[in-house]
């Protein structure tokens, strides 16, 4: 008497593995089609393609609106919105973070200063390195009916009320200079707070790439700076604050 044959699998045949996609560079609309019926999820694990795929629009009739189109449409608008955002956002943080470590790396240039003359010698010469800007000059005014002579190339002397009128009044400390016609430097303009008893100053800094300053620029960094600068100053002069 013969026996049965024993059985394999109760749970019935499992789904085969369906083959890969053709190699082929050139792809016929039937093969794709006869892929993607053997893949039904195939959009599923590739999210991303919806983005860029057109769907049929539902024929309902000339005045009636397809909606499942018009919001995807919308999806997708919404989408490119917020990756360009996002590239923006990015964009600015990398430029933020280059910012900070330039100055941090200024400020910690003065506070190695060995003299006060050393002092000055960095901020004329080597915070233009430090910050990548062409030129950073240290502007003071001087109630003097003859300008004094100064031992430090890159030390202006300034008329009594200039610092003022540049800023645009007291209460501004950082003035962005962007474009402007006929002039090839733009300039970053800081209030040089030393002390009560020394005479107004301002921290010029001078690029010639357009862009580099506007007026919608944050100024805290730049303020840090010219803050840090002035307090270096009267330490070394020993001027009360």
């Amino acid at each position: 008497m013969d026996r049965p044959k024993d059985r394999s699998n109760t749970a019935g045949p499992s789904r085969p593995e369906l083959p890969a996609p053709p190699a082929s560079p050139h792809l016929s609309a039937a093969e794709i089609v006869a892929y993607l019926r053997q893949h039904p999820d195939f959009l599923i694990e590739h999210s991303e393609l919806l983005e860029v795929l057109t769907p049929p629009t539902r024929q309902r009739g000339e005045r009636v609106v397809d909606m499942q189109q018009f919001m995807l449409q919308h999806q997708r608008a919404e989408i490119t919105r917020l990756k360009n955002q996002h590239r923006a956002l990015v964009t600015t943080s990398r430029a933020n973070l280059a910012s900070q470590s330039r100055v941090h790396a200024a400020v910690l240039a003065l506070l190695a200063a060995t003299s006060f003359e050393q002092l000055i010698q960095i901020v004329t010469t080597d915070l233009a390195v430090l910050l990548d800007a062409d030129v950073v000059t240290i502007a003071v005014e001087s109630t003097c009916a003859q300008r004094p002579r100064l031992s430090h190339q890159g030390v202006q002397i300034l008329a009594p009320g200039t610092v003022d009128a540049v800023l645009g009044g007291t209460e501004r400390d950082v003035v962005l200079r962007g474009d402007e016609e006929g002039d090839p430097i733009l300039f970053a303009l800081l209030r040089l707070q030393v002390s009560t008893a020394a005479p107004a100053g301002l921290l010029c800094i001078g690029m010639r790439r357009a862009g580099k300053f506007h007026g919608g620029q944050g100024t805290e960094l730049l303020g840090f700076l010219a803050r840090t600068l002035g307090i270096t100053i009267a330490a070394w002069l020993d001027l009360p604050s």
